[in-house]
């Protein structure tokens, strides 16, 4: 298939250039904080909608320094170690998801300590949410046309312009936006429907951490390893390395969650 050679950058004006990925990022926050709200206001546990307004801003700080710090130690140390005024080169590009994750999390850690509610009734809130973030994310992604797949000869293959070699690849970008984004989407929300289940502190947690867990593993079979990392141990990229741990400790969560009364 013919890769669709859709401009990176949405509006131009003069010499400001706005990118679809801000974009992505922006009706992330925004679309997720929104849909926050409404599950906020079907619980009468804290965290309350109010509490929600307030940590929109904790989550975007965790974001956008835990996904560029979790990019440069997780993936590129050795390159801003000798260059190190390229960290705060933002505009290169360069996140990690699970940098971003550990953000977030230290974000919801400080939050609840200051409001006085468990972190784990937050983190079941943002885990509904969160494929919002990462459906639009994988979308720029691809539009980007970074990230892509491994060679192959499938009828949806399609060449990347930023693909030095020209060959045919999956389009890994939009499995992982059907997988971690649409789907797991889909999921939570049914999952987030079921009262005994949200009385279950921490379980909607656990499940978003299996299911992106599992769906990030599955996917990587598919995405070109990062080329200054390549395979690691035993064959596996390193997103596969990371995202096992998530897969563990949302296992953990699941079996450890009981019932909170209202």
């Amino acid at each position: 298939m013919a890769f669709p050679d859709i401009d990176p950058v949405a509006l131009a004006i003069g010499p400001l250039a706005i990118r679809w990925y801000a974009l992505a990022y922006l009706a992330g926050f925004l679309l997720g904080w929104r849909y926050c709200l409404i599950l906020a206001r079907r619980d009468p546990r804290p965290p309350s909608d109010l509490d929600i307004d307030d940590f929109l801003a904790w989550a975007v700080i965790g974001v956008i320094l835990g996904g560029r710090a979790g990019y440069v130690l997780f993936y590129n140390f050795d390159q801003y170690l000798g260059h190190p005024l390229e960290i705060f080169m933002v505009w290169h590009g360069g996140m990690s998801f699970h940098g971003g994750l550990l953000g977030v999390v230290l974000a919801t850690l400080l939050f609840s300590w200051r409001r006085g509610f468990s972190p784990l009734a937050l983190g079941d809130l943002l885990a509904c949410v969160a494929p919002v973030g990462l459906l639009f994310g994988r979308l720029a992604n691809f539009v980007n046309g970074e990230l892509y797949g491994r060679a192959s000869q499938v009828s949806w293959a399609m060449v990347f312009p930023r693909d030095p070699l020209r060959l045919p690849r999956h389009p890994s970008q939009l499995y992982e936006a059907a997988l971690e984004g649409l789907v797991l989407l889909v999921v939570m929300a049914v999952l987030s429907t079921r009262p005994s289940l949200r009385q279950r502190t921490g379980l909607l947690t656990g499940c978003f951490l299996i299911g992106y867990g599992l769906s990030r593993i599955a996917v990587e079979f598919f995405r070109e390893p990062d080329t200054q990392l390549g395979f690691l141990f035993a064959g596996a990229t390193m997103g596969q390395l990371l995202s096992l741990p998530m897969v563990l400790i949302g296992l953990g969560l699941v079996l450890a969650a009981r019932p909170t009364p209202p």
